[in-house]
Formats: C-alpha cells, sequence, structure tokens
C-alpha cells in the first residue's frame, strides 16, 4: 500500500510540473501530506527518490514553520549534455577521472575557465580531507551538485 501512495505522490507532482509554464513548482511539505493523508516523510522519501538529478530534477527545500519545497524539470533540450554528464560521474570519482572531466567540460566550452577552476578547487583533495572512500563519493556528489546548479543558473539567464 506504501508504493501505491508514493507512486500516486509522483504523478500528481509530475503533472503540477508539466503544468507549470517555467517547469517549477513551489510547495509546502505540510499542504502535501494533508492532502494525500501521509506523514511528512513520505512525501519526503517521494521527493528524494523519484525527483533526483538524475531523472532531471532539482530541488531544493527549506524547513521550519514557513518550510517550503521546490522542484525544478530540467528541460532535456536546454541541458542536453547534462543529463549524460551527472549520468557518468556516478557514486565515486577519483581526483584524476573530476579534473579530467572538468577538463572536458572546460575543453568543450560547457563551462567557462572561471567556473572550471572554482570546480577543481572544490573537488581537490586538499580540500576533501576526508578518508577514501567516503571522499571519492563526496567529490562525486559535490561535483553533481555544482554542475546541475551551473546549467540551472545559465538555464534562468537565457
Amino acid at each position: 500500500m506504501g508504493n501505491n501512495i508514493s507512486d500516486i505522490i509522483e504523478r500528481y507532482l509530475k503533472q503540477i510540473i508539466q503544468k507549470s509554464q517555467a517547469g517549477v513548482i513551489e510547495l509546502q511539505r505540510s499542504d502535501l501530506a494533508e492532502l494525500f493523508q501521509c506523514v511528512p516523510s513520505q512525501i519526503n522519501y517521494v521527493i528524494s527518490t523519484r525527483f533526483s538529478i538524475e531523472q532531471g530534477y532539482v530541488v531544493e527545500s527549506k524547513r521550519g514553520g514557513g518550510g517550503y519545497i521546490r522542484i525544478r524539470q530540467l528541460r532535456f533540450n536546454d541541458h542536453q549534455p547534462l543529463a549524460q554528464i551527472v549520468q557518468s560521474i556516478g557514486v565515486s570519482l577519483s581526483q584524476r577521472e573530476a579534473e579530467g572531466m572538468i577538463e572536458r567540460l572546460e575543453r568543450e566550452e560547457i563551462v567557462s575557465r572561471r567556473e572550471a577552476n572554482l570546480l577543481r578547487a572544490a573537488v581537490h583533495r586538499d580540500t576533501l580531507r576526508v578518508e577514501l572512500p567516503s571522499r571519492d563519493e563526496l567529490r562525486a556528489r559535490l561535483l553533481a551538485q555544482m554542475l546541475t546548479a551551473l546549467f540551472a543558473a545559465k538555464a534562468d539567464e537565457g
């Protein structure tokens, strides 16, 4: 039964995202939980498992009394390389692999030199002072999130 309610919530959210002009919706977690007569953690579960970067969504949330969840659908034709790039990052990335990827993004002018320098600094082993394999997993998540933020910002600009 729990799986069924997750499917219903997912379908509902995807429908309202489709209807929104910009592909962005903002909602209250508590309102959704009330609408579907479920606990707020069920809403969190659906959003975290079915609205990931790999699935083409950026989710921002603000907790607390006036807390909201914003879900933005990344339009595939606007972000052709994004889904493939993020997918190729995977769950773990060595420093050498990350530098190779950033170099390629810069060479293909997907990111500027300045953006590439920021990405390199953020994912460098001197910055991520954590033991392996956690460091490579953290590097992969950071790079995926930063690239998603860059692509979302570029989409907003034009």
